[in-house]
């Protein structure tokens, strides 16, 4: 089995906190372990992808869950601190999914949602775009359940910021890691 693979399933398993092991995510777009499409892959870099953020659904969030986030990074970017390709905030603890395009430009999310800005500089949905000849990329896809109904965030909020008050504010968390590579 894939090392990065057995990595994510135990991840997706475990989450942090109580009930983190009835916490799951899922995507009728992308499959665990699997290559990323090419829906999924930025357009620009050298990349022709569609730029469009997946669906996601999840279920089995703890009690006490009061809003959710999202976060899309690629641990394997050679910048020496990943890439972050999509951070999304404030989603209300009702939400139990995003649709396909939701973190694309004319998605819609839910009022109150915010996204805050890429390594590519900018709010919403940045997909995959590795070097030429790397490896194949890891893109962990990570929905957070969380203690507070909002962050104090904004569409400037930069994906290490977000990171920080996820990681103060996580009840637990599930995840699914698809690769990509060219």
């Amino acid at each position: 089995m894939n090392p990065f693979l057995s990595a994510s399933l135990i991840l997706s398993a475990t989450g942090v906190g109580a009930g983190a092991g009835e916490f799951r995510l899922s995507s009728r777009d992308i499959a665990d372990g699997g290559t990323l499409p090419q829906a999924q892959v930025f357009n620009g870099f050298g990349c022709d992808g569609d730029n469009v953020s997946p669906q996601l659904s999840w279920s089995g969030a703890p009690e006490g869950t009061r809003s959710f986030a999202i976060t899309v990074y690629d641990p394997d970017a050679p910048t020496g601190s990943g890439w972050w390709h999509w951070t999304v905030v404030n989603l209300p603890a009702d939400t139990k999914e995003l649709p396909t395009g939701a973190g694309s430009p004319g998605g819609q999310l839910p009022a109150g949602a915010v996204q805050g800005r890429t390594d590519y500089g900018q709010s919403g949905y940045g997909g995959a775009a590795p070097p030429p000849g790397d490896k194949p990329h890891r893109y962990q896809f990570t929905v957070w359940a969380l203690k507070v109904d909002s962050l104090p965030l904004d569409e400037n909020a930069s994906g290490a910021m977000v990171g920080f008050m996820l990681n103060a504010n996580v009840l637990a968390k599930a995840s699914l890691t698809a690769f990509y590579g060219r």
